[in-house]
């Protein structure tokens, strides 16, 4: 068995172990906040996640037979990957954001919150590309 079946074999299934990482920094930080996490907090993570699943909404067969002259949807699928890639590095530059507002606010959630809102949007952009890259190696 090469790496690249075993990649295809098993990358889903750490890339559901990542995103289910993600969001578990992101629920221990709010659970155990001293103060109540308001909404804007919670942004950033819903968009990666989002854009993670845009991540898997495009097909291989998409990508790999572009011809520019050919009516296909290859335009489109593409466009769709970087709208995802696009909402992906916001959600991240977001959370790096709020970051830097709990560390300097002192009304503002723990640091820990920030941190853990900035690993739950890594994470959940690691694991989307991961699957993403594990089923673009398989022959469906």
């Amino acid at each position: 068995m090469g790496l690249q079946e075993l990649w295809t074999m098993l990358g889903p299934g750490l890339a559901g172990a990542v995103f289910g990482g993600a969001w578990w920094f992101w629920v221990d930080a709010v659970v155990c906040s001293d103060i109540r996490v308001p909404f804007l907090h919670y942004l950033p993570g819903i968009f990666a996640t989002i854009a993670a699943l845009m991540f898997n909404g495009v097909r291989r067969d998409e990508l790999t037979d572009y011809s520019p002259f050919d009516d296909n949807d290859g335009c489109r699928s593409r466009t769709w990957l970087f709208l995802a890639y696009v909402i992906a590095f916001t959600s991240l530059a977001g959370s790096v954001g709020m970051l830097v507002q709990d560390a300097l606010l002192p009304t503002t959630p723990s640091t820990w919150t920030g941190i853990a809102g900035v690993l739950q949007c890594f994470l959940c952009l690691c694991s989307g590309l991961m699957y993403w890259t594990s089923r673009m190696s398989s022959d469906y």
